[in-house]
């Protein structure tokens, strides 16, 4: 069955369809050496295709396993690839991939902290970050500023901002002292600088801005700023199953825990070949060291180790038996001094 170029790049995690896209109106693409057009389809998963000269590994969708992260991104990083001052990004600190590609979900600002999402699968990010889920995002916030009542039912019923009317889904109190307030809000957009851009039309100014939620999913008080936690099978499947996705069947962490049981019985196994050996007496046999000559025979010019040469003891230098020896010696003490 065949399907298109974007939606199969999509999968690999390359980016997400309006991305591919562009790519290939760039002339970044090629399919088997000719360079792809928008509108064409791979009939075989065996082409090769090629994004920016370098190789990409196809794979049906059956056999992609799908990977989600939660990332609790820290103040200052940067939701981009790379950045020419050299500062620091959210990829920095994700496990490298073979074949495929982290793929945000959505973006933070760089003063904004808290969870984000990444997925290998492009078709997935792409659904969960088109308006149209209507996917619910939930924020911590601390504004500067007094806030009233009437303030809060203007952020709720809509607010006309530059791109459009925006309004918060949800808003509830936290507390605070003095001008500052916490407050947790939630929307369903992601438009640049939304929840700031509603509180400044009322004349309050955001100090701390925290992602703590993103569809069901909360960010896990345990997890350090900078650090990461891959998705469980449900958790995957909520997202998937969200955005009319075909539910995976596993996930890595099952996959990689399969393997890891695989070796260890392997090691097991031969731990145990190793002790049946020993309580049974069965050694190997050394290896015989020569350096020249046939196999199993000494080399010449030199004696074999614990062998009499010369028909001396071991030990003795080689000459004339013992015997001879000592007759010669008690002729030697009867001898008369002249």
């Amino acid at each position: 069955m065949s399907e298109k170029l974007q939606k199969v790049l999509a999968r690999a995690g390359l980016g997400s369809r309006r991305e591919i896209e562009s790519m290939i109106q760039a002339g970044r693409v090629s399919i088997n050496g000719a360079v792809a057009k928008l509108g064409d389809r791979l009939e075989d998963l065996t082409a090769h295709v090629r994004v920016d000269g370098h190789s990409v590994q196809i794979a049906a969708s059956s056999e992609q396993v799908c990977r989600v992260l939660a990332y609790n991104k820290p103040e200052g990083e940067l939701c981009t690839r790379s950045d020419p001052e050299g500062r620091r990004t959210v990829f920095d600190r994700l496990p490298r991939l073979n074949g495929a590609r982290w793929v945000a979900v959505g973006r933070l600002d760089a003063n904004t902290s808290g969870m984000l999402l990444f997925t290998t699968d492009g078709e997935l990010a792409n659904r969960l970050m088109h308006p149209s889920r209507q996917v619910q995002r939930e924020y911590m916030v601390r504004v500067f500023g007094e806030v009233n009542e009437q303030m809060v039912k203007n952020l709720v019923r809509g607010v006309q901002l530059e791109d459009g009317e925006a309004r918060f889904e949800d808003v509830l109190y936290a507390g605070g002292e003095g001008s500052n307030h916490t407050f947790y809000v939630v929307i369903t957009e992601g438009r640049n600088r939304e929840v700031r851009r509603l509180w400044e039309t009322q004349g309050v100014t955001v100090s701390r801005l925290k992602r703590v939620r993103y569809g069901d999913i909360y960010l896990n008080k345990e997890l350090p700023r900078g650090g990461w936690m891959e998705l469980g099978l449900e958790e995957v499947n909520y997202l998937r199953e969200m955005v009319d996705l075909r539910a995976e069947k596993e996930t890595f962490l099952e996959t990689e825990t399969k393997k890891r049981k695989s070796r260890n019985q392997k090691i097991r196994r031969a731990v145990r070949r190793h002790e049946e050996r020993v309580e049974s007496g069965e050694t190997r046999k050394p290896r015989s060291t020569r350096r020249s000559g046939q196999p199993g025979k000494p080399a010449q010019g030199k004696p074999a180790q614990g062998k009499r040469v010369g028909g001396g003891r071991p030990g003795k230098p080689a000459g004339k038996s013992s015997g001879q020896s000592s007759s010669r010696q008690k002729q030697t003490n009867n001898r008369k001094p002249r």
